[in-house]
């Protein structure tokens, strides 16, 4: 059955009213159930046996099945006829010309024809529209025949010109999609690869060069494949220089607007990158430019990017000793009913952390009481990182609790599951911090002693705080708490401030 609710989930409050409208106008008659399925299904509150059930008062399968059917389709054509509202007008207006043109030429009116198209030419290259280009290459060389004063090697080298840009953009999407791809099988399959290696020589297989002057929608596809690269290695600081700049030369790109979609995802990204590098005030500033960004075009992706700007944001304030902000902001967004799981299940274990650094163990139990899936369930729903950043926050929060048999079971559960694939992937950094969190469980005196912390400082192969990971640093100041007799909270950023001084 189609998954109606999936494509609900999509709207605006304000697109919700515009396809009752839609409906309103469309349905020939009163009895028409559709608007009515269409609010219940928006409300998502009832699973379809019920809804069917409010709507025929008995299990009318068939009829169900049927409105289920035209629903889905005064959806699609709805959906359809929004977007080309609020297409940019560039194409279809050049589209036209190219139509336009053509039936001047069959006629043999050359002159005008040509002078269209010369039009339509030097639109789509304003724009960069390159497989509409093409068409008009394409209709200019068929009918050079037809006007003598036409230099068709020129319109030629034009064509193939063009063919170039085409095929690097469309290169570059097949490399976008297999580095993509890469990190998936990494991420929620537990594939153990060599991601750098393997974006190099994608890059190099494909001839994809960092320097090309591209579309918006490729520079975004680029800054991404940099960015997936930075997710991999943990090393922000290098790619931050190259997406500021290549920012800055594409903010104003000709179609910025048309392309509203991938702006705000590589404003959200440039705000991510320096979250990471703990540059919170920049990352803040971004995180207004996205906010602008999704409120452009009656609001139109507000709701797809509504749980990813809430978290990033709460993070920012959290780490500026901001925490109270920090915990509202993600208190208000954490029962959206939202395809985004990724980002939802983010968000409720960002305020398992919240909670945890701010001491109320009762408020980080009772969200942490609701990840009872198998760790199978959230690896497909957000990764296998995640998971372990989720079994990780579970053992100090059992530790912290003093649940003894808890803490010693999912200690060698934890083990179990994780160190082989630990070791696969070079984190030995989170297999030395489990035994030292053992060692202090079957001795919590011996925390605070010199030898101890001897211990951890040689245990560690230390990176340069600055680029040090900022949950790695979260997880570590746990133990720094525990070795210092202070709070976790002003552990955290106490470390984080010594990062950000370094020069």
């Amino acid at each position: 059955m189609t998954d109606l609710n999936a494509i609900v989930s999509t709207f605006s409050s304000e697109d919700e009213q515009r396809f009752i409208n839609y409906l309103e106008k469309k349905n020939k008659r009163n009895d028409t159930k559709n608007i009515e399925l269409f609010k219940l299904l928006a409300k998502n509150e009832l699973p379809s046996k019920e809804i069917c059930k409010t709507l025929y008062t008995t299990d009318n399968k068939v009829a169900y099945h049927a409105l289920r059917k035209r629903l889905f389709q005064s959806l699609i054509d709805f959906i359809a006829n929004l977007n080309l509202e609020e297409e940019n007008s560039v194409d279809m207006q050049i589209i036209k010309y190219i139509l336009a043109s053509r039936t001047f030429l069959i006629h043999k009116k050359s002159k005008i024809a040509y002078k269209i198209l010369d039009k339509a030419e030097g639109l789509a290259q304003e724009h960069q529209l390159f497989p509409i280009l093409n068409e008009i290459y394409h209709t200019k060389i068929q009918y050079a025949y037809l006007n003598p004063s036409v230099d068709i090697d020129v319109l030629i080298s034009n064509f193939r010109s063009n063919q170039k840009h085409h095929c690097i953009e469309e290169e570059l999407n097949i490399v976008y999609a297999k580095i993509r791809q890469t990190l998936s099988d990494m991420t929620y399959r537990g594939k153990v690869l060599d991601f750098e290696t393997i974006l190099n020589n994608t890059l190099k297989e494909h001839n994809i060069e960092m320097s090309e002057s591209l579309s918006f929608k490729s520079l975004y596809q680029l800054m991404t494949i940099v960015s997936l690269s930075a997710l991999v290695t943990n090393d922000y600081l290098k790619i931050e220089p190259f997406l500021i700049d290549t920012y800055e030369k594409i903010k104003n790109h000709k179609t910025k607007d048309k392309q509203l979609v991938y702006h705000i995802q590589v404003v959200y990204m440039i705000a991510n990158t320096l979250f990471r590098n703990k540059k919170f005030g920049y990352s803040l500033d971004y995180m207004d430019t996205m906010q602008d960004l999704m409120l452009q075009q009656r609001k139109k992706y507000q709701s797809t990017f509504k749980l990813k700007y809430a978290l990033l944001t709460a993070l920012n304030y959290n780490y500026s000793n901001e925490q109270d902000k920090a915990i509202s902001i993600l208190e208000s967004v954490k029962h959206s009913k939202q395809e985004d799981m990724e980002t939802l299940l983010d968000i409720n274990l960002g305020l398992v952390m919240f909670y945890m650094q701010k001491s109320d163990l009762k408020k980080a139990k009772t969200i942490f009481s609701k990840f009872y899936h198998t760790d199978k369930y959230y690896i497909e729903k957000a990764g296998k990182e995640w998971v372990i950043k989720k079994n990780l926050a579970e053992i100090i929060l059992h530790l912290e609790l003093e649940n003894i048999d808890l803490v010693e079971s999912r200690l060698a559960s934890f083990k179990r599951s994780y160190f082989d694939y630990l070791q696969q992937i070079k984190q030995e950094r989170v297999i030395i911090f489990i035994n030292l969190i053992q060692l202090y469980f079957k001795n919590t005196e011996v925390i605070t002693s010199e030898s101890y912390k001897i211990k951890v400082e040689n245990a560690f192969d230390w990176v340069n705080e600055k680029q040090e990971d900022i949950f790695v640093m979260s997880f570590y100041a746990w133990l720094k708490s525990k070795m210092e007799n202070r709070t976790l909270y002003e552990t955290t950023l106490a470390l984080i401030k010594r990062a950000q001084d370094v020069n």
